[in-house]
């Protein structure tokens, strides 16, 4: 039996959570394991409402989880529910959440903007979705500029990220970057493809439509790759995969789980050029509130949420995912025939010939002034990549040091 298996429907949970509340619920369910039923989440649930209102807090965070539910964060573990849950122990409950899942009050597109007009105090998102209200989320879109999962952890945990990640989004855009995941967008192909041979010839790529999110950085690098990116709507998507309307869609591989596109996914390119993260952020006047001792709680909890994602997130790609040559049964990609290819290092190094900025420089000009500008530095992907190339080829994510960013 896995770690959790629920068994109630969504109707027995909002039931629950109608008496209880949404976040005593989420966490109440987060914090149990084995068969989870009604009547054992309903107990639970009330026990942990009594714990968590009993003081008044000193603040209370409005927290959105776009695409989000319980089971989803269980099976990616982006960390929402633990950060939660440390957090309100952590401060005995003086810093309270009030959760708001899948959606309910903000989605992928428009969580920075509701942070940066106060209708929610935090939001979780893809960065790049943060990118349409923050702009300066596009620095992680630069294409070649992390060589590994671990090079991004490794770069999260870096004091320089400061300078070259949270400050200038902090400062343009009035939210804190907290914590993420770290992975690489990949071309994942949809039904055309099902009985056909892996494509280990990137060039059999070229003419592709490829469903994009609408990132331009993300335009640039598909192009250099000879594709034809379609910007579709997220909620589009599957539909357009089951109807052939694009070949694939650019993705990863945690996508793929919590978007349940598996049924549509016949392969899985890891490309490996540019990062998908799912993050975490705080609006700056929120967080401003804090008083000090309230503020060390709140970035302790951050840190060890990031360790939680590091660790918890590596283990679900290989044992939920299957995120693996020949991915096993028992695993979402092999109990659905999904192929996943990876490419061999001098086809990688090809791949990063043709979209890297240092061999484009013309196609990337615009956004690399505009980016560099707002770190200011001379060269944004210069500084970040030659952070990120201080890890040592070959390292596993979950081998990388955890480090208190802010303490520089």
């Amino acid at each position: 039996m896995s770690q959790k298996e629920f068994r109630l429907s969504r109707r027995d949970f909002m039931k629950i959570a109608g008496v209880y509340g949404v976040t005593s619920t989420a966490l109440a369910a987060a914090a149990l394991t084995g068969v989870i039923t009604a009547p054992r989440l309903a107990q639970a649930a009330n026990s942990t409402y009594e714990k968590r209102h009993k003081k008044t807090p000193f603040v209370v965070l409005k927290y959105g989880w776009s695409d989000f539910d319980l089971v989803k964060c269980f099976e990616c573990r982006v960390g929402y529910p633990d950060f939660v849950r440390d957090l309100e122990e952590r401060t005995d409950g003086e810093i309270r959440f009030e959760v708001y899942m899948n959606n309910s009050i903000n989605n992928q597109g428009n969580g920075v903007a509701k942070v940066q007009q106060g209708i929610i105090d935090m939001c979780g998102n893809s960065t790049q979705n943060a990118a349409k209200g923050g702009p300066y989320y596009n620095v992680l879109d630069i294409a070649t500029m992390f060589p590994s999962r671990a090079s991004g952890y490794y770069f999260f945990y870096h004091p320089k990220s400061e300078k070259l990640l949270r400050e200038p989004i902090r400062r343009q855009h009035n939210v804190e970057f907290l914590f993420s995941d770290f992975e690489f967008r990949a071309i994942a192909l949809g039904e055309k493809f099902r009985d056909k041979p892996a494509i280990t010839n990137i060039d059999d790529l070229k003419g592709m439509k490829i469903r994009t999110a609408g990132s331009q950085l993300s335009v640039i690098t598909l192009n250099l790759l000879g594709m034809s990116p379609v910007p579709l709507a997220w909620e589009e998507t599957l539909d357009a995969l089951r109807q052939g309307l694009v070949d694939g869609q650019e993705t990863n591989a945690s996508s793929i789980q919590f978007g349940k596109m598996y049924p549509v996914t016949t392969q899985l390119l890891e490309i490996g050029t540019s990062p998908a993260c799912m993050h975490t952020c705080i609006g700056t006047k929120a967080l401003e509130k804090l008083t000090g001792r309230l503020q060390d709680a709140f970035w302790e909890s951050a840190y060890l949420t990031q360790v939680i994602i590091q660790l918890g997130n590596e283990a679900a790609l290989l044992n939920t995912i299957g995120a693996m040559p020949n991915p096993p049964a028992g695993t979402t990609l092999g109990d659905n025939k999904i192929k996943f290819v990876t490419y061999d290092a001098a086809t990688h190094q090809e791949i990063v010939k043709r979209v890297s900025p240092k061999e484009h420089p013309d196609e990337w000009k615009s956004w690399m002034e505009r980016l560099s500008e707002w770190a200011g530095v001379p060269n944004v992907f210069d500084e970040i990549s030659a952070i990120a190339n201080e890890v040592p080829a070959g390292t596993l994510a979950e081998n990388v040091e955890p480090r208190r960013w802010w303490r520089g």
